[in-house]
Order: C-alpha cells, then sequence, then structure tokens
C-alpha cells in the first residue's frame, strides 16, 4: 500500500482504510489480519503509513486507532495556533521576507517557517508504538515499511526503509534508499511541508542534513514499494488524479500567494503520482503483449495496480470550513489570501480541524465502498 502526501487532506486515507476492513470483514476476512505486507508513506501519508506498521499484527485496532486521531484531530495538535505562536513563526517570518535587509537582528537566529510544528512532535509519540514495529517486523507480520523526505542539504530524494529481511537498497537519479531504524524525526521530515513547516534534520552516514516533505523530488512514488518486492499495489491519493478543468467565466485577476502556493502543493504532491501510474500502466500494457521468451530476458514484471482517490475537490471542501480554523491562524491565512475560495487550495492542506476532516473521511469511505467489486478482486476475495 502507499499513501500519498497531503497535510490535512490526508483524513481521507483514513475513510478508505476503514472501509476496505468492512469490505474485507464482510467477505470473511479475520478482523485483525493485515492485507498489506509492505507498506509505504509520503508527508502526512508517511505518519498513516507508520502508524498501520506499528499495528500490523491488528489491522483493525490499527484503523481504528487511526480513525479516530483523524475524526477527533485540531489544528492545535500538529502546529501552534495561539495568538503568540503565530507572531513567533508566521509573522516574523512574512516579515522577514519581506523586510529582512532591514531586521539584522535576525541574521542570527532567523524564523524558520510560517508556522510551528512543535506539537506534532508530542502527537506522533501519543499516536505511534514504534517498538511493537521492530516485533510485527521479526514476527513476519509485516515486510517493510517504507518512508520518503527530500533532503534541502544534498538535493536528492530520500527513501528510509525498515524491514527484517536483507535488501539491498537501490539508487536512480536524484534517488536514494537507506535502510534505517525509522523514528519520529523520519515522519517530522518527510511531513514538513515546504515553506510551511521547519526543515528536520537527519543523520546520513554520520553527516546531518536537513530534509524537508517527501513530495519534493519525488519522481516515482511507486516505485520504492515494487524495489520491496510488491507484485501489487493498492495506492491511495489525497486530491483527484484526473481533474477536469475549472471553468473560468470573469476575466482572471492577478493571482494571490496563497494561489500560487496552493498551485505549487498540488503540483507537488498530486502531479508526480499522476505521472507515475500512467507510465506503471504503460508498462504493464507493453509486457502484456511480449511473447514468453522475451518476457522471460527483461527485468521488469507486471504489477497489478488498484487506485482509490478522491471523486471530489478538496479545495472545494475546504472552503466551507476555513471558519473552523482558530482566529489567529486565520488572520494569517488572511493575509496571504487562503481563506478565499481561490485560495482554498493552500487551506485545504492545512484545515487539521475535525469538522474537514470528518468530511474527508466519509468521503473515502464513500469512494471504496463505490468500488467494493475492485477491491474484493484486488485482494482475491
Amino acid at each position: 500500500m502507499i499513501l500519498t502526501g497531503g497535510g490535512a487532506r490526508a483524513a481521507y486515507q483514513a475513510g478508505v482504510l476503514q472501509a476496505i476492513s468492512e469490505i474485507l470483514c464482510d467477505a470473511g476476512w479475520p478482523p485483525a489480519r493485515n492485507p498489506f505486507q509492505i507498506i509505504c508513506g509520503t508527508s502526512a501519508g508517511a505518519i498513516n503509513a507508520a502508524a498501520l506498521a506499528c499495528r500490523a499484527d491488528n489491522f483493525g485496532e490499527s484503523v481504528h486507532k487511526l480513525f479516530d486521531v483523524w475524526s477527533h484531530i485540531a489544528v492545535e495538535q500538529v502546529y501552534r495556533a495561539d495568538s503568540l505562536g503565530v507572531l513567533r513563526s508566521g509573522a516574523r517570518w512574512l516579515s522577514l521576507l519581506s523586510f529582512g535587509w532591514l531586521l539584522r537582528k535576525w541574521r542570527a537566529a532567523p524564523p524558520s517557517s510560517l508556522l510551528d510544528n512543535t506539537p506534532l512532535a508530542d502527537l506522533l509519540h501519543r499516536m505511534l508504538d514504534l517498538p511493537r514495529l521492530d516485533s510485527v517486523l521479526q514476527e513476519g507480520l509485516l515486510h517493510a515499511l517504507a518512508v520518503t523526505a527530500s533532503s534541502y542539504t544534498g538535493g536528492q530524494h530520500l527513501t528510509f526503509y525498515q524491514t527484517a529481511a536483507e535488501i539491498a537498497p537501490w539508487v536512480r537519479m536524484q534517488r536514494v534508499a537507506l535502510q534505517d531504524q525509522i523514528g519520529v524525526e523520519h515522519l517530522l521530515a518527510s511531513s514538513a511541508i515546504p515553506f510551511i513547516f521547519p526543515a528536520t534534520p537527519l543523520y546520513l552516514g554520520g553527516r546531518r542534513e536537513y530534509c524537508g516533505d517527501g513530495s519534493m523530488r519525488q519522481l516515482a512514488p511507486i516505485s520504492p514499494a515494487i524495489h520491496l518486492g510488491a507484485t501489487k499495489v493498492l495506492v491511495v491519493g489525497a486530491g483527484r488524479l484526473t481533474e477536469s478543468p475549472r471553468q473560468v467565466t470573469e476575466s482572471a485577476r492577478y493571482p494571490s500567494v496563497a494561489q500560487i502556493a496552493g498551485h505549487a502543493m498540488s503540483s507537488i504532491f498530486l502531479d508526480s503520482l499522476a505521472v507515475d501510474i500512467e507510465r506503471l500502466n504503460r508498462i504493464n500494457k507493453t509486457l502484456s503483449v511480449l511473447p514468453p521468451e522475451l518476457l522471460e530476458n527483461t527485468p521488469l514484471r507486471p504489477v497489478e495496480l488498484l487506485v482509490i482517490a478522491p471523486s471530489e475537490r478538496l479545495d472545494d471542501l475546504a472552503t466551507r470550513h476555513i471558519g473552523s480554523l482558530p482566529a489567529p491562524v486565520r488572520t494569517l491565512l488572511s493575509g496571504i489570501g487562503a481563506t478565499e475560495a481561490r485560495g482554498a487550495a493552500l487551506a485545504s492542506y492545512l484545515l487539521f480541524e475535525a469538522s474537514y476532516t470528518n468530511e474527508l473521511i466519509r468521503l473515502g469511505q464513500h469512494d471504496t465502498h463505490a468500488r467494493r467489486a475492485d477491491v474484493l478482486a484486488f485482494f482475491g476475495s
């Protein structure tokens, strides 16, 4: 299973997983049975992936825990939303961008991001049971967990994977895999949305590198699962993968900062996945027409793919819930246009509020139950 990034949009994945659990139980699967031997995640999807992997000995319990977190989440659990916290990070950061040449006193310790995600570390410690991860790997209940990050220091895309088996790391253009003991610091790095959350230091080969969101420079999101041995892959997206162009009925205004940022976020979180899915489908089609003697001589192999992604635009859903954000955060975001409809794409990644996440969970459940036949076929039930 591959869980993609998207900030608060990752609540959709909790709905998908709960629906999968229900469909499999109805088909006769034991509730505790883990249907995924390889779990890969990026950004907020990496957090969901680690939470599932830690409880791979009881899939029903892991899905319930994940559902509980996302259905009761609040902004304050992810980043500081009080007036002082917003002033210390966001207001100072925006001021530095505007008047940094005047504010010499911040040269020694400049603000590093728009928001302070210190509370997220506490949430991860409460949410995860990392010692249990070691046990499920040793017992063979899970083959591998992989999470991704992007190194600002070295410029490479990084895949960290933990497994009890011996799997040789792989190297591709601008992509490096590293076998490691996955911890909270890897998840903080993987989910550090550029400019929004601060970079996290990770030690690679004895040297410190600062890393950010794993969706950046992620040229092949499906690749880690295949390198780890997957022959069937379920991808759970965090945005519509085939969105139709918006209908523009009036002359466009110059885009706001939030509108540009939201466009960039969609490019980071959504575009590479859509391209990789197209690439995998083309490879599968090519392999299907090769004669057996040629198929035996190629290292490529067909990979069965099931993709479940939102059937609605999540930025449109976010527009209805911007008012649920704490007042200091709304004030900060309104300054860059994120509380307007045209800037709602940016807000959709930062709306860690239960009113929004529960709507995403319901959408995930609906979209998955609508694909019930595909889910049963994928799992061979």
